[in-house]
């Protein structure tokens, strides 16, 4: 069979951005996908974004990927969450029309140059000298590469469980991938776990009495997850309306009551379930018994697409007998009488423990095999996205035999959640969330591109018709921002009324304080472009103090990110460390200070301890 620079298994939202970044490279790549009808399938919510989710969609879109791009062909309904808060936490969030995002996914990877499909299983890997050189199938078939991105999702031993009954599948409708979950521990010898998620009854709009419920209307469409001019993006299906409204309704004391009457058939509460769930994303009987103090609890009802009349229930995710689900929609407003077309359900599936992981999401035992997505332990499309970008960039160049390269912390989620993932502890499937990002002023949704474009441009990512797209906004940008600051070092102020601003400018309670004369200023033109120069001019007048101070921060961060610690740094020689963070030290083998200072109970005197050490270790090599 052909040989290939790059085989990405498994074809969910990690896969897609893998194949799709290391075929941008210029690599031959195989995606090899168990189903090709349910290529970037939304097994769960059919959105994409949310908290700081949103903002890893646009740092994809800004390094070239394809997320952003198949998102806003595929919406349904866009809203901006926390337009309430400051601009470090707004956060954008599509509703999707899940089989045109689907559709569209499918075919912009298969008009992608260098990148070819095949539905088949992945079932081993071919080992010649401790050393990856290819991957099997079910066939029989041998097919060699230089390097190998595992994008699994939830399919590595899947078991779904519908009250005490339970049937082996990656998710609803597909079967799970046992023999590759085997070769990865048995194989391979890396280190398994276990983890579980979940998913909420559907039912049909026909049956829904919607005049029970709040209405959530979809915003204005001058917004979109793409930075991009329309006239660069892929020619894909779109969605017949992007105007779809989702719908409100709280859940009732006989929802509750049906919970606890039932506790007894729920297989997470029976110790069926071994793999461990979300904190954040829990079921609905996890909140009910949690917080008994709560009798009622939000639920959303969202449209799956424009040509579908199924409703999403967000917030009503259960692993109950589905005679038990049945009651609880029963017990909502406006539910009463609803049929559910498809039962909620837990799964359970096996994932890597991310220690084993380099931040270039490398497997440290094997220089040329990389994971991405929720079998690093992650939850959601958009962690899985941003993963999948990176190891297939990274996979591409170990192929060519270039270094592999890391996203920091300090420019982008991205680079927070791989950091996390390598260096703290998973327990639970991990989320992001703005909060886990120390500069998140630096960090917004309405930057990414002057964050991340040209880094993406140097990397081949990034072609080059976009990338002079994004060098013209940056030099506007940059001349404007420029006029702004002499003119507010001389003191002058200028009240500027909402009348003055073009349409779609967010402004509050309709005035801004701009510290410049409107006169003095370069002019901006009045469409998209001008709009995202004004935004930055006001993020810029409201919070350029703020700003300066943690510019101050980065530049100490990047002080200990610069200086490496070898990796077979020996910890036993250092007297004054405790067993625990020698121990962790050990497990994690962090690759430069900044990342040890993030390790778990590593105390500030131990990272100096260290220092003093790789210091003395660099001296004495260096002398002889």
């Amino acid at each position: 069979m052909k040989e290939y620079d790059v085989i990405v298994i498994g074809a969910g939202h990690a896969g897609c951005e893998a194949a799709y970044a290391a075929a941008r490279l210029g690599a031959s790549v195989l995606l090899i996908t168990l189903n090709m009808d349910h290529i970037a399938q939304m097994s769960c919510n059919p959105a994409v974004g949310g908290i700081a989710k949103g903002q890893v969609v646009r740092e994809i879109d800004a390094m070239g990927g394809a997320m952003g791009s198949v998102t806003d062909a595929a919406s349904i309904q866009f809203r901006m969450l926390n337009r309430t808060k400051g601009p470090a936490v707004w956060s954008p969030r599509s509703q999707c029309d899940k089989v045109i995002y689907q559709r569209g996914m499918k075919l912009l990877l298969e008009e992608t140059p260098n990148l070819d499909i095949l539905q088949s299983e992945a079932t081993g890997f071919i080992l010649e000298n401790g050393r990856i050189r290819g991957v099997e199938n079910q066939f029989g078939d041998q097919i060699r590469c230089r390097s190998v991105v595992v994008t699994t999702g939830t399919f590595l031993n899947g078991k779904l469980h519908y009250g005490m009954r339970n049937f082996p599948g990656g998710r609803a409708g597909d079967f799970p991938s046992n023999a590759l979950s085997s070769a990865l521990s048995g194989q391979l010898g890396l280190r398994l776990g276990r983890l579980k998620t979940g998913t909420p009854p559907r039912i049909l709009a026909k049956t829904i009495d919607f005049s029970k419920m709040n209405i959530q209307p979809a915003e204005g469409q001058e917004e979109e997850f793409s930075c991009w001019n329309p006239g660069l993006q892929p020619p894909l299906p779109r969605a017949r309306r992007n105007d779809l409204p989702c719908r409100q309704v709280y859940s009732t004391e006989v929802t509750a009551q049906l919970v606890n009457d039932n506790i007894q058939f729920s297989p997470l509460y029976q110790g069926v379930i071994k793999g461990i769930g979300t904190r954040y994303c829990p079921s609905f009987e996890d909140k009910v018994v949690r917080f008994p103090q709560h009798p009622t609890h939000l639920l959303f009802l969202e449209p799956e697409g424009a040509d579908t009349r199924e409703y999403y229930i967000n917030g009503l995710s259960t692993s109950l007998p589905v005679e038990v689900q049945r009651q609880m929609v029963h017990s909502v407003p406006g539910m009463e009488n609803a049929v559910v077309s498809r039962y909620a359900y837990a799964i359970e599936y096996d994932f890597l423990h991310p220690e084993q992981l380099e931040r270039s999401l490398r497997v440290k035992a094997y220089d040329n095999l990389f994971c991405a997505g929720q079998i690093n332990g992650t939850s959601g499309y958009e962690e899985a996205a941003g993963q999948g970008l990176v190891a297939g960039l990274n996979a591409a160049r170990v192929a060519a035999g270039k270094p592999a390269v890391e996203l920091g912390r300090d420019t982008s989620y991205i680079g927070v959640m791989i950091d996390d993932l390598c260096t703290k502890e998973i327990v639970e499937p991990y989320r992001l969330f703005t909060s886990r990002a120390e500069y998140r002023l630096h960090l917004r949704q309405d930057n990414a591109d002057l964050r991340l474009s040209a880094q993406a441009h140097e990397l081949g990512l990034l072609p080059e018709v976009k990338y002079l797209e994004f060098k013209t906004y940056r030099d506007s940008l940059a001349r404007t921002l420029e006029a702004f600051r002499t003119v507010k070092s001389a003191g002058k102020t200028l009240l500027v009324h909402l009348k003055d601003i073009p349409d779609g400018t967010e402004l509050e309670a309709g005035r801004t304080l701009l510290p410049f004369p409107a006169e003095r200023m370069p002019e901006i033109p009045d469409d998209r472009t001008g709009r995202r120069i004004w935004r930055e001019l006001l993020v810029e007048a409201r919070y350029d103090g703020y700003m300066q101070r943690e510019a101050h921060e980065i530049g100490r961060m990047r002080k200990l990110e610069v200086m490496e610690i070898p990796e077979n740094f020996d910890y036993t020689t250092i007297r004054g460390l405790s067993t625990e963070a020698r121990t962790k030290l050990m497990k994690v083998r962090p690759t430069t200070l900044g990342q040890a200072g993030r390790i778990d109970g590593v105390t500030p005197a131990e990272i100096a301890l260290i220092q003093i050490s790789v210091v003395r270790r660099n001296r004495q090599e260096a002398a002889g």
